[in-house]
């Protein structure tokens, strides 16, 4: 039996928290109003839209789909010069550097929930900021750096 390695258990939570936001925004799009989450627009204090089609795509694209594009590339580790024009760890391939950044878009889309219901904290909220920091936790583990870290180019 293989061993399980921490970038395989690091794949498998990209993984899930991609085809979960898949499915929630999914579910915001074809039921804008709410209606098949039993989450009413009207408890929406704040709501900058009028339905729930809009949150939907984002969540859709920003946590669903852009995790799980991560996947192969986390795996292939391919060259990308417009990927690595937005990645702010120089030394660390794009794709790892993304991974962090979805993390960090989880962390802001809980908030900015919070910050529209405007009413007490969820359980799961809090679940999703502690996936968030799982997220985080990992990929600054020493070996998940050590497998994403560029190859310094050797002058000669």
């Amino acid at each position: 039996m293989q061993k399980i390695t921490t970038r395989y258990v690091f794949l498998t939570i990209l993984g899930f928290l991609g085809l979960g936001a898949i499915s929630g925004g999914l579910v915001l799009i074809i039921s804008p109003m709410g209606e098949m989450l039993g989450l009413p627009i009207t408890e929406f204090k704040n709501m900058p839209f009028q339905n729930f089609m809009i949150p939907g795509i984002i969540l859709f694209i920003l946590l669903g789909m852009i995790p799980l594009l991560l996947i192969p590339a986390l795996i292939k580790k391919p060259d990308s010069k417009l990927a690595d024009m937005f990645n702010v760890f120089g030394d660390m391939h794009w794709s790892w550097t993304y991974s962090i950044y979805v993390a960090f878009t989880l962390i802001s889309w809980i908030q900015i929930q919070l910050i529209l219901l405007q009413s007490s904290v969820h359980w799961l909220h809090t679940f999703y900021i502690f996936y968030a920091l799982l997220i985080i936790l990992i990929a600054l583990l020493p070996q998940m750096r050590t497998t994403y870290r560029k190859k310094s180019e050797k002058k000669h």
